[in-house]
């Protein structure tokens, strides 16, 4: 793959990355190219393996394809999101937008389109890391529990400090995209934020994405805070309901 640079040997610190790829070339290929810009990289040729090796590794990142033998990238997706919040980045053939939707649905955090050049590849792999390094936002929505950046929506709390969400006094689990989406709802209370926003805030975009990547995550976001806190505001993007 181009564009890679040449690099010393990962540090027994550096992130681990479990790759997914059934065709052995672009397996090879990555793995090397990921490597030399200082990933740990464990891969495997299905699903299924991949899967165990989820396990066993308990990586910083999942990257896989989305058309794998024995357990589809889809199914793998699933799994691992039963089990971790791991950021996970799909790859697709074809750009195929059923894939794309279907992988999205399924948990990923966002998705690249085979062949990817190697700097595109690790920027995505970088802005996906860099999403479990948070920094609390003020906001002006009503602070509770003093020494406690606690704000409160109804019966949905978040707490920017310790990073954790509640839902009528239950914890609410989200991935850390789903996390980083709340908070930036919640740093701008009735304010409506439209798509390319979100991307360039949430998913530390540089530059345009797909605005789809938006739209299912505030799907899953709806599903587990609730599906009127955050409304659509039809031709403009979504806003936290006060």
């Amino acid at each position: 793959m181009p564009g890679s640079r040449g690099g010393t040997e990962p540090s027994p610190r550096a992130p681990v990355v479990v790759l997914v790829e059934d065709d052995e070339v672009i397996r090879t290929s990555v793995s090397m190219a990921l490597e030399r810009y200082g990933y740990r990289v464990r891969s495997a040729a299905d699903g299924l393996t991949g899967l165990e090796m989820f396990r066993d590794h308990t990586p910083d990142l999942l990257l896989l394809d989305v058309m794998l033998p024995e357990l589809d990238g889809i199914g793998l997706c699933r799994k691992v999101r039963e089990i971790s919040q791991a950021p996970i980045l799909m790859m697709s053939a074809r750009g195929d937008s059923l894939d794309v939707v279907s992988g999205l649905e399924a948990g990923a955090d966002d998705y690249v389109v085979k062949p990817v050049d190697t700097p595109v590849l690790v920027a995505r792999i970088r802005a996906l890391l860099r999403r479990t390094t948070f920094t609390p936002a003020s906001s002006g929505a009503e602070r509770a529990a003093p020494g406690r950046d606690l704000l409160v929506f109804g019966d949905l709390s978040v707490d920017t400090r310790g990073l954790e969400v509640f839902r009528g006094g239950e914890r609410v689990a989200l991935a850390p995209t789903e996390l980083r989406l709340l908070l930036e709802f919640a740093a701008h209370p009735g304010i409506v934020l439209d798509r390319q926003t979100l991307l360039r805030n949430v998913w530390d975009y540089g530059w345009d994405g797909d605005s789809r990547v938006v739209d299912l995550c505030v799907q899953r976001l709806r599903r587990k805070i609730g599906a009127d806190r955050v409304e659509t505001v039809r031709g403009f993007g979504y806003k936290l309901r006060r």
